[in-house]
């Protein structure tokens, strides 16, 4: 069955420059997907256009079947499409069920307190002090509320962009570690990352992106030759590709 399909999207900020140039893929359910690519290559604009954050100019996309090209990102989340983007994804100045309380606003009243109390059960460092300021938890600790966040409306997709920036190696395996769990709950998962090792661990299959453009879709095995991947990056400058 397929979660997620996107058929020649083409997106950015300006129509008379995409920065997404026709790009088609299908990610089905269940399934683990990285999105990989040189900076520059439109990856992070792909899934904000494809979260409803950023404007698409042609092409579609489609979610659990259902077209849901160009809807806001609110009505995304209704329609089960979960994104947490690189920055500013939590509120710093709440509590982490405050935190959790928000996002639980587009949930039926009864079935709040519900969601609040499992996403405090699936991420234990966050149970542990629900009356913690975000502002006070490690790099790690946010991503894991900005994920529960995401996860508290049980979507059937969730995007995430750049998961590990600017976390130590710790943090990094801190949060790569939950990403594992959560795939392993069966929600369709799909990354940006920059950190390629850790994504290819982690997923199925890998997208790679060149300068707006599809470059390559297939199984991560494929990706662990670092010249291979090198060459999709940077020409045979495979070095630098993979860190």
């Amino acid at each position: 069955m397929t979660a997620l399909s996107l058929a020649d999207l083409q997106a950015g900020y300006d129509p008379d420059l995409p920065i997404v140039k026709g790009v088609s893929f299908t990610v089905k359910k269940g399934e683990a997907v990285c999105i990989l690519g040189p900076n520059g290559a439109g990856k992070s604009t792909m899934i904000k256009a494809v979260a409803g954050l950023v404007r698409s100019f042609g092409g579609q996309v489609h979610l659990g079947g259902r077209d849901v090209t160009g809807l806001a990102s609110h009505v995304l989340v209704r329609n089960g499409m979960g994104f947490v983007p690189q920055t500013e994804n939590i509120f710093t100045r709440l509590s982490i069920t405050e935190n959790l309380q928000i996002a639980a606003q587009l949930l039926p009243r009864q079935d709040r307190a519900g969601r609040i109390e499992a996403m405090l059960d699936m991420f234990p460092d966050l149970g542990s002090r629900p009356r913690e300021l975000a502002g006070a938890l490690s790099g790690g600790q946010r991503q894991m509320l900005a994920a529960a966040r995401a996860l508290l409306t049980e979507p059937q997709v969730l995007m995430l962009d750049e998961p590990s920036a600017g976390l130590s190696p710790k943090l990094v395996a801190q949060v790569f570690d939950t990403l594992r769990r959560i795939s392993q709950t069966g929600v369709t998962l799909i990354l940006v990352e920059q950190n390629v090792r850790a994504a290819l661990a982690l997923t199925d299959r890998a997208l790679v992106l060149v300068d707006g453009k599809l470059a390559h879709d297939g199984p991560t095995d494929a990706l662990h030759d670092g010249k291979f991947l090198g060459e999709l990056f940077l020409g045979n400058r495979a070095d630098e590709a993979i860190r």
